[in-house]
């Protein structure tokens, strides 16, 4: 099985009564695929949500549930005909391809076309809990459950959520929020759209969001997080090795470090004052709005930099 290779592509048919007024239509197409722990799922989508989800077996099972809301039925026909998906594995890995090759003008939410025929896509794909993924879509959001592997996953229509992972997960995302639960590799996220909220990462956080506040309950490594519309929020648990830096534009900062943490502190808001737990060894002179010394000796640099609240450094 892992020499052969497998092209299959397929065209969703439905067949509809004869008379439909503003009905809605369900569909569900499920393939099933034999491979190996350490494979990779690639799926790239022009319109639909992701949900990834694993097992135990050495299997992809991939449900695709299609809903459409229409008032005419030789359209409706057309538009499910003209949405098609590609299956191609080769080995382990299985690659997904689905594309809408009709009339942009007759479908509504994803063109913006006919606003009265809206169809919606949805994938459920399980993987072995071994498995790496690689997920792609334009319109919708992505959802990875617990996953012993790698991480990519983009859209420009939904948010990005993240159960439990042992691997490292890179993210983007221009419409929404990311929510990580625990990660036991690195991360590095950006969003235009929301928040972002990492409860435990064990390696290091790259974080960048335009649209919303930064939390990072724990972190075990270098931390970099940056935002233009929120506050951030980051406790450090372990000594970092590197330089760390938490920026905004759209609030305060709160640092929560562990007592033993070694660092030189370089900390400056133009909207409130600079505070400490610590003891700190002061490099220059004292104000209110900036804070430059050593903790704890000194070590990595931490930069902390505000223009839309207070700085509080504060003890775990």
């Amino acid at each position: 099985m892992r020499n052969q290779r497998k092209l299959i592509t397929f065209i969703l048919l439905i067949f509809l009564s004869n008379i439909v007024v503003f009905g809605t239509i369900n569909k569900t197409e499920k393939k099933s695929f034999n491979v190996n722990f350490g494979g990779k799922l690639f799926v790239e989508t022009d319109k639909g949500s992701i949900l990834i989800k694993s097992h135990s077996a050495e299997t992809i099972e991939v449900e695709l549930f299609l809903k459409i809301k229409t008032d005419d039925e030789d359209i409706a026909q057309k538009i499910l005909n003209d949405f098609e998906v590609e299956f191609d594995q080769s080995g382990s890995n299985l690659n997904i391809i689905a594309k809408y090759k009709g009339s942009k003008n007759w479908i509504g939410n994803i063109f913006g076309g006919n606003k009265s025929n809206k169809l919606n896509v949805k994938f459920e794909i399980t993987v072995p809990e071994k498995y790496n993924v690689d997920l792609n879509t334009s319109g919708g959001g992505i959802q990875v459950d617990d996953l012993i592997g790698w991480i990519e996953a983009n859209t420009s229509g939904g948010g990005l959520t993240f159960g439990n992972i042992t691997g490292d997960i890179n993210g983007k995302t221009s419409g929404g929020g990311i929510t990580v639960g625990k990660c036991d590799g690195d991360i590095d996220i950006k969003t235009s759209g929301g928040g972002i909220d990492i409860n435990k990462c064990k390696g290091s956080v790259k974080a960048n969001t335009s649209g919303g506040g930064i939390k990072v309950k724990e972190v075990y490594g270098t931390i970099n997080a940056s935002t233009s519309g929120g506050s951030v929020f980051a406790s450090i648990l372990e000594q970092p090795m590197e330089n760390c830096s938490l920026t905004t534009s759209g609030g305060g900062i709160t640092v929560k470090l562990a007592d033993n943490i070694k660092v030189d502190l370089d900390a400056k808001t133009s909207g409130g004052s600079v505070n400490t737990d610590f003891p700190i060894t002061i490099q220059g002179k004292v104000e209110r709005s900036k804070l430059e010394g050593v903790i704890n000796g000194g070590g990595p640099d931490l930069y902390l930099r505000s223009s839309g609240g207070s700085i509080n450094i504060e003890k775990n």
